[in-house]
């Protein structure tokens, strides 16, 4: 993929794998923003506050089941019984806080209800809940929507161009080098991002964080909003700090800690894997639209993890075009325009572990097409 690239040798031409690495079009679409809303039942866009509590509501149940099954079971069982209790715990636990992580990321696109005040309330509560700064997050994910596929202007995972890449780059592009950086972008990448903008958009005049209320990503209005998104986060570490004094430190890691870090894994994870692909363009200024960078995102398959997720997963297309439309909505939206997109639908359902390690090798910088005309459309590529 890409001139010159030394690119992994794919399957025959016949094999449904070459299709999903097949580059998508990066000429502007024959179609609008308006002619896919309008191929949509306009009940999709609909949002209902019982139907959308019904899904909170669930995932608060069974993620307090299982906290009430850790504590007051898993202390009977006999011995080696709990080694083996715990991280079962740990994975189902996390699953579920990824999703209930989903429905706090809807509230800050305004698609849990209609009143935008209901949904900063869920939004702050839970978001908190899981040490995401709500406000803070929601404006700069905000402008990842309006600028996704931008190589200036993208705010998360935005692609390194071949000259931006460290001397110690070519070290790491083998297989224990990029077990190495995995690991880490999947444990620390995303408190990372948050308070140091690690992998999101360069300020090359200021410092990006999260968490500092004159940060450059927010602008004088959006300010104040910030010391909330702080307040939350600081009571529910103050609320931990308590519950270690009472129960141990143990006690929180197991029940809260290991939970939390298996949900930044799968969101960095998820992110990773929407907008990185070998088949996606990305645009500097002289290429970049809106619709053309939205359309630069991939839907993935999680198998029953897809529903546990609210299908944030597989229908990220159909989210980055309308993102105020609810997720018990999405499903329905995305087989409406995919006859109408066309080759521009990307979707992939390569295992996650598979494609994981794949777009890790495949995916080191972006360069623009040495054979095309568009010198303003960047592709993948692997040469070091």
């Amino acid at each position: 993929m890409g001139a010159g690239g030394r690119m992994q040798v794919y399957p025959p031409s016949n094999s449904p794998e070459t299709n999903t690495l097949k580059r998508v079009p990066c000429e502007t679409p024959p179609f609008t923003l308006g002619d896919l809303k309008k191929a949509i039942p306009p009940h999709c866009f609909k949002r209902s506050i019982p139907c959308s509590f019904s899904y909170l509501l669930f995932d608060i149940l069974v993620s307090s089941s299982l906290y009430h099954l850790s504590t007051a079971y898993f202390p009977l069982l006999p011995h080696p019984l709990p080694y083996l209790a715990w991280p079962l715990y740990w994975a189902c636990q996390g699953c579920v806080l990824t999703g209930l992580w989903v429905i706090a990321h809807e509230c800050g696109h305004h698609a849990f209800s209609d009143h935008q005040w209901l949904d900063d309330a869920v939004g702050l509560v839970f978001h908190s809940f899981l040490l995401v700064p709500y406000f803070s997050w929601k404006y700069s994910h905000r402008r990842h929507h309006s600028n996704t596929g931008s190589l200036e202007r993208d705010e998360v995972f935005v692609p390194k161009k071949k000259s931006d890449i460290k001397w110690y780059g070519k070290y790491l592009n083998n297989p224990l080098g990029r077990t190495v950086m995995l690991t880490v972008q999947f444990t620390l990448g995303w408190p990372l991002y948050l308070a140091f903008n690690v992998s999101g958009r360069p300020y090359s005049d200021g410092f990006a964080c999260h968490f500092h209320p004159n940060a450059l990503i927010y602008n004088d209005r959006e300010r104040l909003q910030i010391y909330i998104s702080d307040a939350g986060v600081l009571s529910v570490c103050y609320g931990l700090y308590r519950y270690a004094a009472s129960r141990g430190v143990a006690s929180v890691v197991c029940v809260y800690g290991v939970p939390i870090l298996i949900v930044n894994c799968f969101l960095v994870l998820i992110t990773y894997l929407q907008h990185t692909h070998p088949s996606l363009p990305h645009y500097d200024s002289s290429e970049w639209d809106w619709l053309r960078g939205a359309l630069a995102t991939v839907d993935r398959d999680y198998g029953i993890l897809n529903k546990v997720f609210h299908n944030i997963t597989d229908t990220h297309v159909a989210h980055h075009l309308f993102s105020t439309m609810p997720h018990y909505n999405a499903m329905e939206a995305t087989k409406a325009i995919k006859p109408i997109l066309g080759e521009y639908y990307q979707f992939d359902g390569t295992p996650v572990v598979k494609a994981m390690w794949r777009e890790a090798k495949e995916c080191i910088y972006v360069e623009p097409d040495r054979q095309g005309e568009k010198k303003g459309v960047f592709w993948y590529n692997n040469k070091l």
